[in-house]
């Protein structure tokens, strides 16, 4: 018996899923399968194989360093792995052992840009069949189980938006080398502030267009295309997607559009704000809302005119509020991402709701008998993990729902009524993660102490580096 097969790791939909796979890439004359999985930064990481291999990926999993797990933003390992016990308390880890990737067939694709090349993700599991409990896909899951189990399926859309530049120099000479590597060097396919313009956008249609060919291509929710208002900056919208769906898409869509744009002599970058003369921040903003699985209704629609949402909507508004500042861990997970939350600059700086509202951080978008009523979250950076972003959305609308929270009065002022500040560091909003009951019941004290780690690593290696302002600032004054 095989490994899947030994510990039950498919589902029968999956198994089946593995059948039809086998067909098409013999069928479609593939001649490699990428295997990836999501890493705690929500990169993709794994392996290629030749179409023969299949089998035995189908069989026995695809093994990598559990090492993979333990690195920062840098690609640096930086829990130990040769220690008797590290700091996750698994041994499972020492010495770097194997980890199994396990294919995950129902998320097949063949790659639109890449000469016979089919991909899929992954699930990772020890050699005894449990689940690796750090892996980020297990945590959303794990998180949308609960959700199920309380009648409910979790909608989303997202709204993602990034820079798009020209490569001019891809930076690889040696010296160039390092961790990280020395950034590479850009110019603007747009001057910015001609905000949704078609002029501007036709000055980017040539790489868009390849862009949405491509992204279709892999079956992506691609609802449109649009000029921020920043230089060369863009947005991609996506149609609502159910459950962990908006999750596999979001990291697919990542990769793919970095992968398409480097093939073309472009350069994608979902930092949420660059250092370009001028920048402006990028976000991803998270629509969400609940489907009734009994009824297939959207269980945020008003009751009645006068009211922003339903008892259910509203409660689960109060616990995305409630636990706003632990929750811009897995929202805003990097340094970079917190020189966002600024006072009109249509990113929000407080936990605080609205309708219809770009300014507040919950913008309510709903109307008595509309279907797509929902909750914008505008917190969010693009180079969030979003397996962990969902998750957390997930896990505190729960609580609001279970704890019955109310959003209190809704805002019309969202930068000047007083409400609980956003951190602004990410060294903050690690201090409120590592104090939050509700993420440490649901995701388990080891995986919070296991992230918080990784990210104060970050944060100390910034808190070292010499930056250019205090350089200006000191050198010649002191």
């Amino acid at each position: 018996m095989s490994f899947i097969e030994q510990h039950g790791l498919w589902t029968p939909q999956q198994a089946e899923a593995a059948r039809a796979v086998e067909q098409r890439i013999q069928a479609d004359g593939l001649e490699t399968i990428r295997f990836s999985f999501p890493d705690q930064h929500g990169i993709l990481r794994g392996k290629t194989l030749v179409a023969s291999a299949l089998g035995g990926a189908f069989s026995a999993g695809i093994s990598v360093p559990s090492s993979l797990l333990m690195k920062d933003t840098a690609h640096r390992t930086v829990i130990s792995i040769f220690s008797a016990q590290n700091s996750t308390g698994m041994t499972e880890v020492r010495g770097s052992a194997d980890i199994i990737m396990v294919p995950d067939p129902t998320t097949f694709k063949i790659l639109p840009w890449a000469h016979a090349t089919g991909w899929m993700l992954c699930d990772l599991y020890f050699r005894d069949g449990r689940k690796v409990p750090f892996a980020t896909r297990h945590i959303c899951r794990d998180a949308l189980s609960r959700l199920t189990d309380a009648g409910y399926a979790f909608m989303t859309g997202l709204e993602v938006e990034f820079h798009l530049t020209r490569l001019e120099n891809p930076r690889l000479a040696p010296e160039d080398a390092g961790q990280p590597a020395i950034a590479p060097d850009v110019s603007l396919t747009h001057r910015g502030y001609n905000y949704l313009t078609e002029l501007n956008y036709d000055q980017l249609e040539p790489i868009l267009d390849i862009l949405r060919k491509n992204i279709q291509g892999l079956g992506l929710g691609l609802h449109s295309m649009e000029i921020e208002f920043g230089p060369s900056q863009v947005e991609m919208v996506f149609k609502v997607a159910e459950g962990i769906q908006s999750a596999d898409d979001m990291v697919l869509f990542r990769s793919a559009v970095k992968q398409v744009c480097r093939r073309h002599g472009y350069h994608a970058s979902f930092m949420c704000r660059p250092r370009l003369p001028d920048v402006m921040s990028s976000g991803w903003h998270l629509h969400q809302s609940l489907k009734v699985l009994s009824s297939g209704a959207n269980a945020f629609v008003p009751d009645n005119s006068a009211a922003p949402l339903s008892e259910t909507g509203l409660f689960w508004l109060g616990g995305l509020l409630e636990h706003a500042a632990a929750a811009t861990v897995f929202s805003t997970p990097t340094i970079n991402g917190y020189k966002r939350y600024r006072p009109f600059s249509l990113a929000p700086d407080r936990a605080i709701w609205g309708m219809d509202n770009r300014g507040v951080m919950l913008r309510v978008i709903s109307a008595q008998n509309d279907p797509a009523s929902r909750i914008e979250n505008r917190v969010g950076e693009p180079a969030a993990n979003p397996y962990l972003y969902l998750a957390s959305q997930v896990i505190v609308g729960l609580d609001g729902l279970a704890r019955r929270t109310s959003p209190g009065t809704p805002a019309d002022e969202p930068y000047g009524t007083p409400a609980p500040l956003l951190p602004t560091t990410l060294a903050r909003a690690v201090e409120a993660l590592e104090h939050s009951s509700v993420f440490r019941t649901a995701m388990g004290d080891g995986f919070i102490n296991y992230l918080t780690e990784i990210k104060k690593s970050e944060i100390k290696r910034y808190e070292l580096e010499v930056s250019e302002w205090e350089q200006r600032e000191y050198f010649d004054m002191f």
